[in-house]
C-alpha cells in the first residue's frame, strides 16, 4: 500500500495536535483545578453540576430571605415589647382609678397619663422598617394601620395578609404580623350593657344603678346570653330581685344566690348571668332603714348587648359639607342580612339620589342598594343614616359597623381616658359609669396584653424555625460543595500522571514527524 507524502503529513500533523491539544487542555485543568471547563468534558457531570448549582442559588435566595425574616421579626418584637410594657402601665393606672377614695382631679391627672401611653402605642403601631414600610399593615405596607377618627375611635386601614417568604423547598414562613390579628382580635369583656327602663315615681336617681356587665366567659355568653336576650331584672326588695328572659321567662333560679343578694358584701351583690357578671349598687345612706326595701322595690333593669355602633366618615374629596351625623339599626334581621361586613360606601349622584357599595369601592364594584332621600336621612340595609348639610353629586361617606364583639387596646384606652376625664365627683351614676368603664379596661388590656404575647409567642417560633433552617440549609450547601468538588475539580495527582503522559506522547510523535518527514526516494540514489 502506498502513502502519499500529503497524507502521511496531513495524518502526522493531526495526531501531534490532538497531543499537543491533551496537553495544554489538561495543564489548564491543573492550572485552574476545575476539570470539567466545557460541558463537552463530561456531559453527564456539566448536567450534574448545573443542578447543584441551581440547588446552590436557591440556598443562597433562602438565606437571603431568612435573613429578612429575622430583621422584621427582631424590628417587631422589639416593638411589641414596648407597646407591652404601654399596656401594663395603663393597666396598673386602670386599677389606680378603681381603688380607694379618688377625686376628679387625680382621675384627670391619671387621664392626661393615659392620653401620652394612648399617643405612645399608636405611634408603635404605625411604625415603619428600615425600609420604609408600615411593620404591622399587612401587605398594605404603603398604609398606616390606625388613623384616629374626629370621635376619637381608631380605624384599622391595613388588611389581614401576612408577608410569606420561602426558607426552604418545603417550608414557608412569615415575616409579618398583622395589628389587626394582634390588638384587633382581643376580646372586648364589656360589650353588655344594663339600662333603667323603670323606676317608682318617688324614687330618686342614682338609688339603685346595675353596671354594664362584663363577660366572664365568652362561649356561654354566645351562646346562652344572646339566645335569651333582652333580659329583666326587677327589684322585689333591697335585698333580692327576680330574673326574667326575653321570652318573660323566671331564670332566676340560674342565678346563683337565686336573687338575694347583700349590698353591703363585697362579691354579694352580683347577678352572673350566662356568663355575664353585672353589679349591682346601692345608694341608700339618706334613707331610713325602714324605707330602704320600699325604695329599691319596683326598679326594672333591662340587660343585653350593646347594640352595633356606626363610625362614618366623609371621603376628603367631598364637595359640600354634609356629614353622618347618626346612624341606628331599624331592622335587625335586614341589617344582619345585607350590611357588608367590610363596611359600606354611600355615594351620592344627586343632592338626594344616592348609591350604596360595599368596602372597598373600586372601577368594577356593583352597587348593592340605591334610592332617593326624602328629608335628612337615608335608610337601607336595615339602618338609617341622618345627615347635616346639603349633599353634591360625587360625595361618598364610609360607613363601618362595630359589633362590639373585640375591641382594639387604642380604643380601650381612649375611652377610659375619656371617661376619667369627664367629673363624676357627687354624681352617682357618672361614677357608675366611670366604674364601668374602669372595669371593662382592666379586662380588655388584660385580653391585648394576651394578645401581644401570643404574638411574640409566635415570632419566638419563627425565629426558632429560621435558625433550625439555616443550620439545615448550611450542612446541605456544604454537602453540595463537596458533590461539586468532587464531580468538578480536577484531581491533581491523576492529572500529573496524564499530563506526564501526554508530553511524552507529544515529544514521540515531534520525533516521528521530523524523522519520517525527511525520508525520500532521492536519499536511496
Amino acid at each position: 500500500m502506498r502513502i502519499s507524502t500529503a497524507q502521511f503529513f496531513e495524518t502526522t500533523s493531526s495526531k501531534y495536535q490532538s497531543n499537543y491539544s491533551s496537553v495544554i487542555k489538561t495543564q489548564e485543568q491543573i492550572d485552574s483545578g476545575v476539570r470539567i471547563q466545557t460541558a463537552a468534558d463530561d456531559p453527564v457531570g456539566a448536567g450534574r453540576l448545573l443542578q447543584l448549582q441551581q440547588q446552590q442559588d436557591m440556598l443562597a435566595q433562602y438565606t437571603t430571605n431568612m435573613n429578612s425574616i429575622k430583621s422584621s421579626l427582631a424590628n417587631q418584637e422589639s416593638v411589641l415589647d414596648t407597646i407591652n410594657n404601654a399596656l401594663q402601665k395603663a393597666s396598673e393606672l386602670a386599677l389606680q382609678a378603681g381603688g380607694g377614695v379618688v377625686s376628679d382631679a387625680d382621675r384627670l391627672s391619671i387621664a392626661n397619663e393615659l392620653g401620652n401611653i394612648e399617643e405612645q402605642v399608636f405611634s408603635l403601631l404605625n411604625s415603619k422598617d428600615a425600609s420604609g414600610n408600615y411593620m404591622f399593615s399587612g401587605s398594605k405596607t404603603d398604609t398606616p394601620p390606625y388613623t384616629r377618627n374626629n370621635d376619637g375611635t381608631y380605624t384599622y386601614q391595613g388588611d389581614d395578609t401576612q408577608l410569606n417568604l420561602k426558607v426552604s423547598d418545603t417550608l414557608t414562613l412569615a415575616g409579618s404580623d398583622t395589628a389587626k390579628s394582634i390588638f384587633d382580635g382581643a376580646i372586648n369583656t364589656g360589650r353588655t350593657q344594663a339600662e333603667l327602663t323603670t323606676k317608682p315615681a318617688t324614687a330618686v336617681d342614682g338609688t339603685v344603678s346595675v353596671s354594664g356587665g362584663l363577660i366572664t366567659s365568652s362561649p356561654v355568653f354566645n351562646k346562652d346570653f344572646s339566645q335569651g336576650q333582652p333580659y329583666q331584672v326587677e327589684f322585689l326588695s333591697s335585698t333580692q330581685y327576680v330574673v326574667r328572659d326575653g321570652s318573660g321567662n323566671d331564670i332566676t333560679s340560674e342565678v346563683p344566690g337565686n336573687g338575694v343578694f347583700d349590698a353591703t358584701k363585697e362579691g354579694a351583690h352580683s347577678i352572673s348571668l350566662r356568663g355575664v357578671d353585672f353589679d349591682i349598687n346601692l345608694n341608700l345612706k339618706d334613707i331610713a332603714a325602714a324605707d330602704q326595701d320600699d325604695a329599691v322595690k319596683g326598679h326594672i333593669f333591662t340587660l343585653e348587648a350593646k347594640p352595633d355602633s356606626f363610625n362614618a366618615s366623609r371621603s376628603p374629596g367631598n364637595t359640600s359639607t354634609a356629614q353622618i351625623t347618626g346612624s341606628t339599626v331599624d331592622d335587625a334581621k335586614v341589617y344582619g342580612d345585607s350590611f357588608p361586613a367590610s363596611g359600606a360606601v354611600i355615594k351620592f349622584t344627586s343632592d338626594t339620589e344616592y348609591e350604596i357599595y360595599a368596602q372597598p369601592l373600586t372601577a368594577n364594584s356593583k352597587s348593592i342598594a340605591n334610592g332617593t332621600m326624602t328629608g335628612d336621612s337615608l335608610t337601607a340595609m336595615g339602618v338609617t343614616f341622618d345627615f347635616t348639610g346639603a349633599r353634591a353629586a360625587g360625595d361618598q361617606f364610609v360607613v363601618s359597623a362595630n359589633n362590639h364583639q373585640s375591641q382594639s387596646a387604642l380604643d380601650t384606652i381612649s375611652q377610659l381616658r375619656q371617661a376619667l376625664a369627664t367629673p363624676s365627683d357627687g354624681d352617682v351614676l357618672a361614677q357608675q359609669k366611670q366604674r364601668d368603664a374602669i372595669n371593662s379596661a382592666i379586662g380588655n388590656l388584660k385580653n391585648a396584653s394576651a394578645g401581644v404575647d401570643t404574638a411574640r409567642g409566635s415570632i419566638g417560633a419563627r425565629l426558632k424555625a429560621v435558625d433550625t433552617q439555616t443550620a439545615e440549609n448550611d450542612s446541605m450547601a456544604m454537602a453540595n460543595k463537596s458533590t461539586i468538588a468532587a464531580i468538578g475539580n480536577t484531581d491533581m495527582a491523576t492529572a500529573s500522571i496524564d499530563l506526564a503522559f501526554q508530553k511524552a506522547m507529544l515529544e514521540a510523535s515531534q520525533l516521528a514527524f521530523v524523522k519520517i518527514s525527511q525520508l525520500s526516494l532521492f536519499n536511496k540514489i
